[in-house]
């Protein structure tokens, strides 16, 4: 969806007249049914004016193709400012340009395509702008048909108007090169190199013929991302499909080429604790569904599955396409009516209600998935529900289905690849953390590594003695130690301290925590975590559970003042006390449960509660499992 076009003319003629900015706000309005903020339309009038500056050129044709905030299909991104015309060969060609008002920015070191600058009254992490024109180029390219047909050249560039570019400049850093190298960054005093940029393109006008073919171009997966993605998946062996992995796969796959032939809306909902591969099956479908030409896509509420899968499709590769096929679950507030052919939420017990930095956007993530595709496959297991804004569930997936008009279709995952496949393991920890009653009493006969340590430097040692092999063991932390901003890529800041043991939150500036070599130096916490696997897990249980009278006691109080899962409860305690404590108590024991379970072959565990200690040793140590080396396969 285009908000503007016409043609250079036209733009000219509207920014002479003080009117482009009156024509978007109402475009928006009508088109999008959405109010422009008074800061919006200032940026407006302030960057087009830049663009009038660089538009007049005779040379630039009068009737070259002008288009403002082109909408990208199905996302909430849009492109600022595009220019079409053809090259001296008659080769179609669109400028795509990102408009920035920044006067400053610095490097992030560690982190592939970000810079920090300030915005909306804070300094914050965004994307280089490099990076945002080249990817939204990319996105173009691999998903518009008319594009792909017609060949049409595609040349992304940023303009920050504002920009006092300096030598030695944070913005021309080698570690931006490569996007550098794709889509040039133009700045303050840089009219006639940008204007420059266009014209060895856009030699004779199209009327803006090219942009509206673009925007009315039928969305299709490209063969070269359709090659792309496939190689890189044959590529990992652990993306191997197994038992009824295959089955539910095979399903979906049925379901999505029903969705292609009757234009019926379809929601599957596949239920599976873990370790049971539903992760695995959704990457399966994102490069089986995108090699058949339908466009798919991955969603999660956490952004670290979405890193480390599209990581490990890619490979080392920094700069790929591939990321624009992960989206976070907020992405489909204003996505229209199966935008999408099928959608792969994953971790659909963490959903939330609204989307948005403040919670302010949408009406249901539930609801906007199965609206925006015509697929919906919703990957769940209740029991990992951990934040009081966690919606998912099946009830409410399968009430909003009914809204959407989808029929619905369940599957169930049971085969466990997790903690050495051991469906035992799990149910002896449901019995532990008292989530419900088992006849799993004891570990003695499972095949999988659980001990209770009596100090957090033993788990420690455990923990990086076994991550020598592959690095893939981890330590993992209950919430109950503040994570600051202050000092977020020091790995010499320290959050968690126990006596004379200390380690620090996972660092912003770092690579993914499931990845990079450095992270054994780190702990994770649930947001970082849940969703990947390793191999061994060191767990930390804080003072948000202890053992007391021969029970557990959950103590939500407990909680760092910066957990955000908790956030609503003490009002909820106010009004509805017992439900307080009864959601309280869910969220802490499905933490600790979650956590538990992401090592395939091993879990060691400290719990600042001494009375803790003692019951998960009475609970393992007496067996001789608890002690004895494992294996590895």
């Amino acid at each position: 969806m285009i908000i503007y076009s016409g043609s250079k003319d036209d733009f000219m003629t509207e920014v002479e007249d003080d009117t482009i900015a009156y024509s978007i706000r109402d475009n928006i309005l009508e088109k999008m049914h959405r109010r422009t903020s008074d800061s919006e339309f200032r940026s407006w009038v302030n960057s087009l004016e830049y663009m009038y500056k660089v538009l007049n050129d005779k040379d630039i044709p009068s009737d070259s193709g002008v288009a403002i905030e082109y909408n990208l299909p199905n996302t909430a991104k849009r492109v600022d400012f595009l220019v079409s015309g053809y090259d001296g060969k008659k080769k179609p060609n669109v400028v795509i340009i990102e408009l920035k008002q920044w006067q400053e920015i610095k490097k992030v070191n560690g982190l592939d395509g970000l810079v920090e600058t300030f915005l909306r009254g804070t300094n914050r992490r965004v994307v280089h702008p490099s990076y945002q024109a080249w990817s939204y180029a990319e996105m173009i390219r691999d998903y518009n048909e008319y594009t792909q047909i017609k060949d049409v050249a595609l040349w992304p560039c940023a303009y920050l108007h504002n920009y006092l570019r300096i030598e030695n400049d944070p913005l021309d850093d080698p570690i931006y090169r490569t996007y550098l190298d794709d889509a040039p960054a133009f700045t303050k005093g840089d009219v006639k190199k940008l204007r420059e940029y266009i014209k060895r393109v856009v030699e004779d006008g199209d009327n803006g013929e090219i942009i509206y073919k673009i925007d009315n171009g039928r969305i299709k997966p490209s063969k070269s991302l359709q090659d792309a993605i496939v190689g890189m998946l044959e590529s990992n062996p652990e993306f191997n499909l197994i038992d009824d992995q295959k089955v539910v796969f095979e399903r979906i796959m049925e379901l999505s080429r029903q969705c292609e032939r009757d234009g019926k809306k379809r929601t599957l909902i596949a239920t599976g604790g873990p370790g049971t591969g539903k992760t695995v099956i959704a990457i399966n479908l994102l490069a089986r569904l995108t090699q058949e030409g339908v466009f798919a896509q991955y969603c999660s509420k956490n952004s670290a599955p979405r890193t480390v899968y599209a990581r490990k499709l890619k490979g080392y590769r920094t700069k790929s396409s591939i990321d624009n096929m992960f989206k976070g679950s907020g992405s489909y507030v204003d996505a229209p009516v199966n935008a999408v052919g099928v959608i792969l939420a994953d971790e659909a017990h963490r959903l939330n209600e609204r989307s948005g930095l403040y919670g302010n956007l949408g009406v249901n993530q539930i609801h906007e998935i199965i609206r925006a595709a015509r697929l919906s496959v919703f990957f769940i297991d209740e029991s990992q529900r951990v934040t009081v804004k966690d919606i998912g569930s099946v009830d409410e997936i399968k009430r909003w289905a009914a809204v959407n008009g989808a029929e619905v279709y369940e599957e169930e995952l049971s085969s466990q690849f997790r903690c050495n496949g051991s469906d035992g393991y799990l149910a002896w920890l449901d019995d532990v953390l008292e989530i419900h009653e088992t006849a799993n009493y004891d570990i003695e006969t499972i095949d999988y590594e659980f001990m209770a340590l009596d100090t957090p430097q033993e788990l420690g040692n455990k923990v990086v003695e076994r991550n020598e092999r592959s690095n893939k063991s981890r330590i993992l932390a209950g919430y109950c130690w503040n994570w600051p901003k202050d000092g977020r890529a020091d790995s010499n800041t320290h959050e968690i301290k126990i006596g004379d043991f200390e380690i620090s939150w996972n660092l912003d500036g770092g690579e993914a925590f499931a990845i990079s070599p450095s992270s054994i130096n780190e702990a994770g916490c649930i947001h970082t975590t849940q969703g990947l696997e390793f191999e061994y897990v060191g767990v930390i249980i804080g003072d948000d559970l202890r053992y007391e009278n021969g029970h557990l006691v959950t103590d939500y109080t407990k909680r760092a003042k910066t957990d955000q899962s908790i956030r609503g409860l003490k009002k909820m305690e106010k009004e509805d006390p017992e439900r307080a404590r009864n959601l309280a108590d869910e969220i802490i024991k499905n933490t600790y449960r979650t956590l538990m379970t992401r090592g395939m072959k091993g879990c060691y565990v400290y719990a600042t509660d001494p009375g803790l200690r003692e019951y998960l040793k009475s609970r393992s140590a007496k067996h001789k499992i608890a002690c004895r080396p494992v294996v590895d396969h």
